[in-house]
């Protein structure tokens, strides 16, 4: 079994979690976790995740706040066109000392502690309060946080939908419906007209 301080999500948290009110900096890079359903969100397993923020230590744990930004690969949903988009989030979590698993007495004062109203989830901290691991952090944000439609820009007028044009590339398109709805016999009439006439 891998050690903790070995994982790529690992962040070494011991200096602050001797005492309450300390404060340890992070602005590191993580590789995306898998199982996050790449085809829904976009966010390529092993691609980085960007992390900025701090952990600040009080009585009973960690205090995560932090910026997650991501590149987020998607389809337009209104031209279908592939983009490639910066993504970011603002997180503040709990990681408690002990281990909820065990400790379930503990998990009303975790979520006042922690607040509500940012958080519901808690991770703990391993190896006694030693490391803080990011990865169920990372995984949870992007399954929750990220939108499931994007578009390519604010703008974006998508595609006509009588007949699939680019709406953005050729702003001035325009036809009357008769001309799609009657094409077709249009073409038959002209034809008989024709085989008439021979």
């Amino acid at each position: 079994m891998p050690h903790i301080e070995n994982s790529p999500w690992s962040v070494s948290v011991a200096q602050v979690a001797s005492r309450a009110g300390q404060s340890k900096q992070i602005d590191s890079d993580f590789p995306a976790p898998s199982g996050i359903g790449d085809d829904i969100i976009g966010v390529k397993e092993g691609e980085p995740v960007h992390v900025s923020g701090s952990f600040d230590s009080i009585v009973d744990g960690l205090i995560l706040n932090a910026d997650i930004n991501a590149p987020v690969h998607a389809e337009c949903t209104r031209c279908l066109k592939p983009i490639i988009r910066d993504w970011t989030t603002h997180v503040t979590v709990f990681f408690p000392y002990h281990d909820e698993r065990d400790n379930r007495r503990q998990q009303d004062e975790v979520d006042i502690i922690a607040g509500e109203e940012e958080s519901e989830d808690t991770y703990p901290l391993l190896n006694n309060g030693s490391f803080a691991d990011l990865e169920a952090l990372l995984r949870d944000t992007l399954v929750d946080e990220l939108p499931l439609q994007p578009l390519c820009r604010e703008d974006c007028r998508g595609l006509c939908s009588q007949c699939g044009v680019d709406l953005n590339e050729n702003p001035d398109h325009t036809h009357e419906m008769t001309d799609i709805r009657f094409a077709g016999l249009a073409d038959l009439k002209a034809q008989l007209e024709r085989e008439q006439q021979g």
